[in-house]
């Protein structure tokens, strides 16, 4: 039972047409589902006040996650273990809460993210493109241009990939990686973008990533 007031966090995933939501519309169908499912969200005291509801890694348009983890708190007590099932009839098709726990660990503690995605090729068969693609990754410096906040610079993206490997899958090459979640962030689709830059020979015509898990500095599951 959370007492109210308390800080919680919501494990929940985002899929199938829910992907082409974008990050601040996704925080407003999140404010509107809680008071439909029979909870009244915290606000923030002052002049602008809002409900204090944040989620930890915004994910980017397109991109499907079973990870996702959203900080909250409620005005009253609540049984948490009755939560997601009473969100998730108030959400929309394709945002699903897997479930809801008291505290959680601190955002700096989060370090890196296990994705997979699928690359498809028109101009070229999958067989053809994999011993590229792992000779490319393979570089101890891989230095592409970055949109910054202060315009565009260059990166090396190497060091924020821990792991990474290309099988055969269906309708193109797929990869399972784990990159940096912060400090640096790499967003996956920065992967494209390298081959784009550097090898575009090796870039694919479409590519699609999921979330798969988050973890420490010591590669443990985060919560």
């Amino acid at each position: 039972m959370a007492e109210a007031g308390e800080k919680l966090r919501l494990l929940f995933q985002k899929e199938g047409r829910a992907v082409y939501i974008s990050h601040l519309d996704l925080m407003r169908t999140m404010q509107r589902a809680f008071p439909r499912a029979g909870y009244a969200l915290k606000y923030s005291e002052g002049f602008n006040p809002h409900p204090l509801i944040s989620i930890l890694l915004p994910l980017g348009v397109g991109t499907e996650s079973q990870c996702e983890l959203m900080d909250f708190s409620l005005t009253e007590g609540a049984a948490l273990s009755e939560l997601p099932g009473r969100l998730n009839r108030a959400l929309p098709e394709g945002i699903a809460a897997l479930s809801a726990y008291a505290g959680g660990r601190k955002a700096r503690e989060l370090k890196w993210l296990r994705v997979s995605g699928l690359l498809e090729y028109d101009r070229q068969t999958t067989e053809a493109a994999l011993p590229g693609l792992a000779e490319f990754f393979a570089r101890k410096s891989i230095t592409i241009m970055k949109k910054t906040k202060r315009g565009e610079g260059e990166s090396d993206i190497a060091p924020a990939i821990r792991e990474i490997a290309f099988r055969p899958g269906a309708g193109g090459v797929a990869l399972e990686a784990v990159v940096s979640a912060q400090e640096p962030t790499l967003n996956p689709e920065q992967l494209v973008n390298a081959l784009r830059q550097l090898a575009p020979e090796l870039a694919p015509d479409f590519a699609a990533f999921r979330r798969l898990e988050v973890y420490d500095t010591k590669m443990e599951v985060f919560r």
